[in-house]
Formats: C-alpha cells, structure tokens, sequence
C-alpha cells in the first residue's frame, strides 16, 4: 500500500490498523517488531514511527506454522522419566517448539515420537508438555511435562522462579573479560531492541529481569567461566545481562559481535577452540524442581558439551 496525505504523520501501527481490517493491532505490532513490515523496502521495526505522504508498505507475512507438529524419531538424551515429567539433557542446535523457520526436528516433535499419545493437548497443540525453553543454541537440562497436573504444578513452579519454592536453574557461561566482583546481582529490565527485529536489550521500559551470577573461574584477563542463577526468566535474559555489563557470553553470534577482534588476544589453542563453537557458550547444566505427584524435591545435572569444555580447557592454557 502507498500512504497518502490522509495518513501522513499518523503512528506506521495504526495506519496499518486502519486499512487492514484482517489483522489486529498486535498482530500487526508484532509484525513490525518482527522486521516484517517494509517501508520503501527497509524494515521498519519501530511501531510508533509515523508515516509520510507518498510512503510505500509492504508486509512479508511469516510462512504459516503447522496446526499439528508430528512425532519424529530424533535422539533425546534422557535424564530422568517416570508418568508425570521427562527430564533431557537439550543438545545445542535443537528447536524446543515448532515456529516460523522451524516446522519440523524439534524437541516437540522428538518428544511426541518417544512419549505416544500421552503428550496430547498438554499445554496446547503446538508446545504439548513444555513449561520452559532454552534458546535453540543453549545446550542444557530441560523438564517436560507428561500429564495435565504436572503442566500445572511445574507451570506453577517456573512462574514463581524459586521465590518460595525449590526450583532452581543454574547455567554455566564462558564470557569475554573477568567481572571485577566474584559474586553480583544484574537487577535492569529487559525488552525488545528498538534496533533490531530479534535481539533484546536492557530498556527503562522493559521487563523485571534478575539475574545472580558467580565467578567460577578467572581464565585471564580475557575470559571468565561464570555461574548464573535465574531470577527471572526472560527471553535472552542471561546474554543480554552480561552484555550489559560488558561482558557477553563467548561466540554469541547476537551479542558479541563487537568482541570478534579479541579472539586474536587469545593463546592460539583458545583460538581454535573458540573457532569450533558454533553458538553461544551458555549451558543451562543445573535444574532442581518438586516432583508434581510425590513433592520430593528432584535435582539434576549435565557436564559441559564438548564444545565449551574444549574452549574451557584451551582458555586455562597460559
């Protein structure tokens, strides 16, 4: 559509709002946060942003995802499982839940393949059992449920983030430079990058997000191996921190991409290493929760993949 002088100086929202009757607002906010909305062929990604007389837009609508993710023989690596909860340890590279890009080969889908029938309609047609998720690229240990009370129990788990409750989620993270405290608290709200459709950053107007943090390991004055404890659970919420704080996971390909040229700063065994890393080196490797039938309290945890431990290894190097 071409924006005429009517239009002209209205919100880009709710101009589109206007003239598409098919899509609600926040569909269409969501469309343009999503970089989906093209004004004269660049994304404009700010809803806000008024329109000129004479402006042409386009909206690149997302291929529509599947009504019925199918069961699909992939490996899981299984932790724990009895009737009510699955625990795996996620590889990186695994899609929690079918979504835009991702229709097929992910946990869901291997989930539906393992478990049958009893994952149906848990927790809706699309994500059956998940209460939680890790981003595609972090590795680590994740509980599903199997039967309706367990959804709710672990729901109600997570919503509460271990305020009063035994839930606890600790991740391992490899990051550039040394925190000048051993111990910290990251307490900045998170939301949407008004600069990019699919990052997030620390924003007055954003989220709570708590994020308690240890240093393991000072490996120089390059690199640290980190301990974080989630407060809260925002999407990118332990990434985004530490790149607040200046200091970003290692090989985050969102995140640290201003910190490529200190890989020259590295020994060159770290340098391989750090080379074969192919995502961020964040590993969510401690899950603890009250069992939703029995109340006994269920802790698990996952060594570092291969990855991280070869570049955790080669960082030690002096």
């Amino acid at each position: 559509m071409v924006i005429g002088p009517a239009d002209a100086g209205e919100r880009l929202d709710r101009t589109l709002a206007n003239h598409l009757e098919t899509l609600s607002r926040t569909r269409i906010k969501t469309l343009i946060e999503q970089g989906a909305v093209m004004i004269n062929g660049e994304s404009a990604l700010v809803a806000k942003r008024p329109v000129a007389d004479g402006d042409a837009i386009t909206i690149q609508m997302p291929a529509l995802e599947a009504a019925d993710p199918k069961p699909q023989d992939i490996p899981l690596s299984i932790l724990f499982e009895d009737k009510a909860v699955i625990v795996i340890n996620k590889p990186a590279g695994l899609v929690v839940h079918p979504g835009a890009g991702n229709p097929d080969g992910t946990l869901v889908n291997a989930l539906l393949a393992h478990c049958g029938d009893t994952l149906s309609g848990i927790g809706g047609v699309k994500r059956p059992g998940i209460v939680h998720r890790l981003d595609k690229d972090t590795s680590g240990v994740m509980v599903v449920a199997k039967t309706d009370n367990a959804h709710q129990s672990l729901t109600e788990q997570f919503a509460d983030h271990g305020r009063t409750g035994p839930l606890e989620r600790r991740y391992q993270a490899l990051v550039w430079g040394a925190p000048n405290q051993t111990r910290g608290t990251i307490n900045e709200p998170i939301g949407r990058s008004p600069n990019h459709p699919i990052k997030f950053a620390v924003r007055r107007e954003g989220k709570t997000a708590i994020t308690h943090y240890r240093v393991i390991d000072r490996l120089s004055d390059h690199a640290s191996h980190l301990e974080c404890t989630l407060e809260t659970g925002r999407t990118h919420q332990i990434r985004v921190h530490l790149t607040a704080k200046g200091h970003p996971v290692m090989a985050d390909p969102l995140y640290a991409t201003g910190y490529q040229t200190k890989a020259k700063t590295l020994n060159p065994e770290a340098q391989s290493a750090l080379a074969r890393v192919k995502r961020q080196a964040l590993h969510a490797g401690h899950l603890a929760f009250a069992h939703p039938t029995t109340e006994d309290v269920l802790a698990f945890d996952a060594p570092l993949p291969a990855d991280m431990a070869d570049l955790l290894a080669a960082l030690r190097v002096s």
